[in-house]
C-alpha cells in the first residue's frame, strides 16, 4: 500500500495558508484570515453589515454593562457613606446641645444655691415684726449685701459712674445740667448700671454737667 509522504516541498515553492506541511489536513484558520473572511463576506454580500454590528454591539453592551455596575456599586457605597456621616453630625449636634442644656441649668443651679440666704433673710425680716425703722434699715442692708455679694459672685460687676466723665458705652445721659465750675462729667447717677464678666448689659442712667 503507497504511503501518502510527498516529502517537503520543492525549493522556491510556496505552500497554502491553510494546508498543514506534514500532510494534506488544512490547518484552522487564524485571526487575521477570519477578519479577511469577515471582510470579504461582507463586501461579497454574504454576510449582511447589520449582523456584524449586532456582533459588535454585544460585545461593547457586555462592557457598558460591567461599568454600568460598577458604577451603581460606587453609588450606593458613597451613598451609604453619606447616610453614615449624616447620622454621626445628628448624633454629635444633639450630644452638644444636651451637653450645653446640662452646663446652663447646672450654672442656674449654682446661682439660685447663692441667692438662697437672701431669701432666707427676707424670711427673717418679715418674721421679726415691730415697727422699728433703724432695726428694718439694716434688714434691707442687709438683704442688699447678701444679694449684691451672690451676683457679683456670679459675674456682675456695677459701673462707677459719679464724677467720671461721660462715657456713651456705659452711660446713658438722661437729663443736662448747668456746670458749677467743675469738670464736664456726671453729675448724678439715677440708676445704677452693671457688667456681667466685662459686658455692658445695662448702662447707667445719669446727669451729665455741660
Amino acid at each position: 500500500m503507497p504511503t501518502n509522504d510527498a516529502g517537503p516541498p520543492p525549493s522556491g515553492e510556496e505552500v497554502p495558508a491553510h494546508t498543514d506541511i506534514a500532510g494534506d489536513t488544512p490547518a484552522p484558520p487564524g485571526i487575521e484570515e477570519i477578519v479577511h473572511s469577515a471582510t470579504d463576506a461582507t463586501e461579497t454580500g454574504e454576510v449582511a453589515d447589520g449582523e456584524l454590528l449586532d456582533e459588535t454591539e454585544a460585545v461593547a453592551g457586555g462592557d457598558a454593562g460591567s461599568e454600568l455596575l460598577q458604577a451603581i456599586a460606587e453609588r450606593d457605597e458613597y451613598l451609604a457613606h453619606l447616610q453614615r456621616t449624616q447620622a454621626e453630625f445628628d448624633n454629635y449636634r444633639k450630644r452638644m446641645l444636651r451637653d450645653q442644656t446640662t452646663h446652663l441649668e447646672r450654672a442656674t443651679a449654682g446661682l439660685v444655691e447663692q441667692l438662697l440666704p437672701v431669701l432666707d433673710s427676707f424670711e427673717l425680716a418679715l418674721g421679726s415684726g415691730g415697727t422699728d425703722v433703724e432695726r428694718l434699715r439694716k434688714g434691707v442692708e442687709l438683704v442688699y449685701g447678701e444679694l449684691l455679694g451672690a451676683l457679683e459672685k456670679a459675674g456682675l460687676e456695677r459701673i462707677e459712674a459719679l464724677g467720671k466723665p461721660f462715657d456713651p458705652e456705659e452711660h446713658e445721659a438722661v437729663m443736662h445740667v448747668e456746670d458749677d465750675g467743675g469738670d464736664p462729667g456726671v453729675r448724678d447717677v439715677v440708676r445704677s448700671g452693671y457688667r456681667f464678666k466685662g459686658r455692658v448689659i445695662r448702662p447707667a442712667m445719669v446727669k451729665v454737667a455741660t
